[in-house]
């Protein structure tokens, strides 16, 4: 999209759009993890192996997965609902324990004792992660237990301004469960934001498809290589899903958008210091659908989205990115999107 056709992205409209984040609620479902940090020293290497050893100075327990999500969508000054599943085990009260801790209700949460909660346990040193231990199944919901899930939904969708799915591949959202999903929330009229992992075709009539790079790669068999077979992989992609916006999201090149009847447009994000990528699709989703359901257009939905992320990426660990944060990289992230259009 050139200079002419991209309409002027103003500072203040955007900082009203941040604003208007308080007057929505979103419902969040997906895939929960709990993420656990060890943070510490290495100084030495073990006798007993070739391995380091570190000496523990701290350990910290977040929401992580469509958990973080949830976080963000908090951070950011919105009411949210939230949907998952969790093991009948402490790390599954831990989850409760750190929904309510946000405000969030946990009556959307099924227990289900023939699961074990997801959870990632992350070793870090001096800021360099050394090895992640994860404790989880993929195996899909037992019916029973997708029952309670969609009841659960049901009765959080009511007053909800939009959706997000947050496939996690861990074995909650498969495709039967996800039509069942879709009906409803098309039943009820409200807009569905989607970050796939595995497949596409049980989310067709989604609003908006956000994958990675990689991901998008992996959900078309398409390499991308250069820009015609970005082009071929957003067109599979949209066909799959029902012809809805397509936001691929590129690292430090920011996003890449397309919509129908529109040339794709390129956002390109602020240059920055990165610290960690955990965590800033999740800011990334949790903006885009807030933005678009706040009035923004799909351009200034991905400025705001780049900040975001923009933010997250600065800390270390599974991060969220508050209004205020935001609001101090928006200049910035304007700058980066007209230097790129």
């Amino acid at each position: 999209m050139s200079r002419k056709t991209r309409p002027r992205i103003e500072l203040k409209r955007l900082e009203r759009l941040l604003d208007d984040f308080a007057q929505l609620r979103l419902l969040v479902v997906g895939d929960v993890v709990l993420d656990e940090y060890l943070w510490g020293d290495v100084d030495r290497i073990s006798p007993e192996a070739p391995v380091p050893v570190m000496h523990v100075r701290g350990e910290s327990v977040v929401l992580g997965g469509a958990g973080n999500v949830v976080r963000n969508v908090v951070a950011l000054g919105a009411r949210c609902g939230f949907a998952s599943v969790v093991g009948e085990d402490p790390d599954g009260r831990r989850v409760e324990a750190l929904l309510e801790e946000l405000g969030v209700g946990t009556a959307g949460v099924v227990r289900d004792p023939g699961r074990p909660t997801t959870r990632k346990t992350r070793v870090v040193a001096r800021s360099q992660q050394i090895v992640r231990v994860d404790r989880e199944t993929r195996q899909p919901l037992a019916p029973g237990v997708a029952r309670g899930l969609l009841a659960a939904t049901d009765s959080l969708l009511e007053g909800a301004d939009g959706v997000v799915l947050e496939d996690y591949g861990k074995g909650l959202l498969n495709r039967r469960l996800i039509r069942q999903l879709m009906t409803r929330f098309e039943g009820a009229g409200v807009p569905v934001t989607v970050d796939p992992k595995e497949e596409l075709g049980p989310f067709r009539g989604a609003a908006l498809l956000k994958p990675n790079l990689r991901e998008a790669e992996k959900l078309t068999g398409i390499r991308v290589r250069e820009r015609a077979d970005l082009e071929r992989i957003a067109r599979r992609l949209r066909t799959k899903v029902g012809d809805a916006d397509l936001v691929i999201t590129r690292g430090g090149e920011g996003m890449t958008l397309f919509q129908a009847g529109r040339p794709a447009a390129d956002v390109p994000t602020v240059p920055q210091e990165v610290f960690d990528v955990q965590g800033a699709g999740d800011t990334t989703i949790a903006i885009l659908t807030l933005a678009l359901r706040a009035g923004a257009s799909l351009v200034e939905a991905a400025v705001l989205a780049n900040a975001g992320a923009g933010v997250v990426v600065e800390k270390t660990g599974t991060a969220t990115a508050s209004r205020d944060e935001v609001r101090a990289l928006l200049p910035a992230a304007i700058r980066a999107a007209g230097e790129g259009a």
